[in-house]
């Protein structure tokens, strides 16, 4: 590797599944500069959110600790007091760092508050708040409403636009600097805005049909049939996936971040640079739309690519990877330590190295959706592992959980939680999961998620559970954690109570 500069740019969209993105397998989907990003780079092919939901999967993003560890688990909770982003500790250690756009974090509406939170540079903070503060009246219904493409509009008009405007005044200005710039568009989310030839580039386009878009979710669990709704009462055959705003938006967006990528090629051509999704959409597959507590691939499963010095080019890795995986990379890369705090593992020697398998495992959890609405499931307390051939979800408030074998049913059609054939791969993966919960300090861990109709093997469950105490590592920005029994600075973190 050869560089002379700490450099990251850090790309996002909203809602953008896998096979949205042409070098995924479906080149329908005119994103030719993410197309290309790829070929310079390595296409993750089995990477996953953290939450399928867009604030919590952002908290896991830029903290390096799960939703349920950071406080944001669900849309409209903001991040802990005393948790630190990448962004303060990169400024801490003297690197420029800049955030445009969607944030979700901060505890406001889907919008935001409009301030700029520790560690990020004030000058170029924008938000969707900052955004809709700029418009008049009119043009904030305007908007938000989805049929405004259709009337004509410009670029310019778009928070994405905005975004990427101010993204390439930072370029221009500090690209011969040491930095980490996130470039996160609201875009293609609803309500999907776009100018031509955008706008109408999908309105005759049908969406391919995958093979999961015949489940019907029978021996699934209830939950999903109830997200599911009349979808499984319709003639699958008949069903057309159309979604001529939203793939639009998606062709849009990728034309947006282009302009990034020729920038960066110009002002600053040793960065890093990553792409990513906080999240997938259902788009009729096993009958379900938008995302929410499910780790099926086209919600949980999001595009993951990563070009820059030293990074082999045209690679595609097909090993489980998180986004929690990236901000401990991100620190790796910038030449800081990994704080202890942090809970996933460097992506970075992967990254130079393929061949290396960072991962025997992946987690992706799920506990609700948003504190203010009271629709979308309400509280469905998820957590599923996939180890890159199993898949296993465990649902606490509902009497079935999810088995998968990838391999053999690439599609996730049949739940195999009942099949006493693949027992020991799932208390296998049950126990890996249950691990999980009690070292990251899960505050909804307990007994229950032991206790499955499936499990025959567990013993009575007691009040204590596993006995132990579990105190909070953050040594960077807080004293120590006092141990409860002498008042003394904890020795040991973790340890029987």
């Amino acid at each position: 590797m050869n560089r002379s500069r700490r450099q990251i740019v850090l790309l996002m969209t909203d809602s953008t599944r896998q096979d949205m993105v042409g070098c995924y397998g479906n080149p329908d989907m005119h994103t030719p500069n993410l197309d290309s990003l790829a070929e310079r780079g390595i296409r993750y092919q089995n990477a996953y959110t953290c939450q399928p939901v867009c604030g919590p999967a952002r908290s896991a993003l830029f903290t390096g600790i799960y939703p349920h560890s950071n406080g944001s688990f669900t849309n409209c909770v903001p991040l802990g007091a005393n948790v630190k982003t990448i962004g303060q500790r990169l400024t801490d250690a003297g690197l420029r760092t800049a955030y445009i756009g969607k944030w979700h974090l901060d505890g406001g509406d889907y919008f935001g508050l409009g301030t700029c939170p520790e560690g990020w540079d004030p000058d170029y903070w924008y938000d969707m708040r900052c955004y809709l503060e700029e418009l008049t009246e009119e043009e904030r219904l305007a908007s938000r409403d989805s049929a405004t493409s259709a009337k004509g509009i410009s670029a310019d008009f778009t928070f994405g636009h905005r975004c990427v405007n101010r993204a390439l005044d930072f370029l221009h200005r500090h690209g011969t600097e040491d930095f980490f710039l996130t470039v996160s568009l609201d875009e293609p989310h609803d309500p999907g805005l776009c100018p031509e030839p955008y706008a109408s580039m999908f309105a005759d386009y049908e969406f391919p049909k995958a093979p999961n878009v015949w489940d019907t979710l029978e021996g699934k669990p209830q939950y999903q049939k109830c997200w599911a709704g009349k979808n499984r009462e319709t003639d699958r055959d008949a069903v057309k996936i159309k979604a001529p705003r939203f793939l639009g938006c998606n062709a849009f967006a990728d034309a947006e971040l282009g302009r990034v990528l020729d920038c960066v090629r110009a002002c600053a051509p040793e960065a890093m640079v990553i792409y990513t999704s906080d999240h997938g959409d259902g788009l009729e597959s096993h009958c379900l739309h938008s995302k929410g507590p499910v780790m099926y691939n086209e919600i949980a499963r999001i595009p993951l690519l990563i070009a820059g010095p030293g990074v082999p080019q045209g690679v595609v890795d097909g090993h489980p990877v998180s986004h929690i995986n990236l901000p401990a990379m991100i620190l790796e890369y910038m030449g800081l330590p990994i704080p202890r705090c942090f809970e996933g593992k460097s992506l970075l020697q992967e990254v130079y190295d393929p061949e290396i398998r960072t991962n025997d495992y992946v987690i992706t959890e799920f506990t609700r959706y948003e504190i203010d609405h009271d629709g979308f499931g309400g509280l469905q307390m998820m957590r599923a592992i996939y180890d890159g051939r199993y898949k296993l979800a465990v649902h606490l408030l509902d009497p079935v959980d999810e088995f998968y074998d990838m391999d053999a049913d690439p599609w996730e059609m049949k739940n195999l939680i009942g099949d006493e054939a693949y027992d020991r791969e799932k208390v296998r993966l049950h126990k890996l999961l249950l691990e999980w919960m009690n070292a990251t300090r899960d505050p909804f861990r307990g007994y229950q998620w032991e206790l499955r109709p499936w499990r025959k093997d567990v013993e009575a469950p007691t009040w204590s559970y596993t006995g132990y105490t579990r105190q909070r590592e953050n040594e960077e920005y807080e004293p120590r954690q006092l141990d409860y029994a002498t008042g003394l600075p904890m020795e040991e973190a973790v340890r029987r109570k």
